[in-house]
């Protein structure tokens, strides 16, 4: 009986589990979702003297829209609210300093999504982004007011230029996401800052929820 009862059971698993999977199949559907992730950033490619850096973990949130182009094939535009930065420590005009970075940014990736089931979509693309602040936070004695205020006249670039590629896991509407991403752009507009250049690296994941 007891084998009866198994033998029963794989057949009603083996009949349901394409129509479940039929169900919660959204690669030809328009979907709209809501996500919310932790962001850990740092720099690269750095143009200062005796400057090194250590990673930040900041906040990410915003939305995303996907939109199919056929079954496998799809765009998925985002709009997001990101923290990036990094822990300093360097030497600038004769004496040491060290510093957390904090920036804000509105990130717009436009990625091309590719399904190759239900539950798995990659994602890869340019990014947009915007510095709606930013913020130093000095810790040690050594940095002067000269120092400060070089830092606050920074000739900040506000629009970024970037790359991102990850993936996400789609669990009927639970999605998981994963992002690792680069500016291509320095964060200087001109180049003629005395303080460090540098560009954005990020590794993001996020919980969302699509409708």
């Amino acid at each position: 009986m007891k084998k009866v009862n198994l033998l029963l059971t794989a057949a009603a698993l083996a009949i349901c589990s394409p129509v479940l999977a039929q169900e919660f199949d959204n690669r030809e559907r328009m979907v709209f979702g809501l996500k919310v992730g932790t962001n850990y950033s740092n720099m690269y490619d750095s143009r200062s003297d005796d400057f090194r850096a250590d990673s930040k973990i900041g906040f990410a949130a915003g939305a995303f829209l996907g939109i199919p182009l056929n079954k496998y094939i799809g765009l998925q535009p985002e709009f997001l609210l990101i923290q990036k930065g990094f822990k300093g420590e360097g030497s600038f005009l004769g004496s040491n300093y060290s510093f957390t970075r904090t920036t804000t940014y509105i990130d717009v990736p436009l990625q091309i999504a590719i399904k190759p089931s239900e539950f798995i979509t990659l994602v890869a693309g340019p990014q947009f982004s915007y510095l709606v602040r930013q913020t130093d936070d000095f810790k040690t004695p050594f940095v002067n007011t000269t120092q400060e205020e070089d830092f606050k006249n920074e000739n900040l670039r506000k629009n970024i230029f970037g790359f991102l590629v990850g993936a996400d896991i789609n669990i009927k509407h639970l999605v998981l996401g994963a992002r690792v991403g680069w500016d291509v752009s320095s964060n200087h507009g001109d180049g003629t800052s005395s303080t460090p250049r540098y560009k954005n690296t990020w590794i993001m994941t996020t919980i969302g929820y699509s409708f």
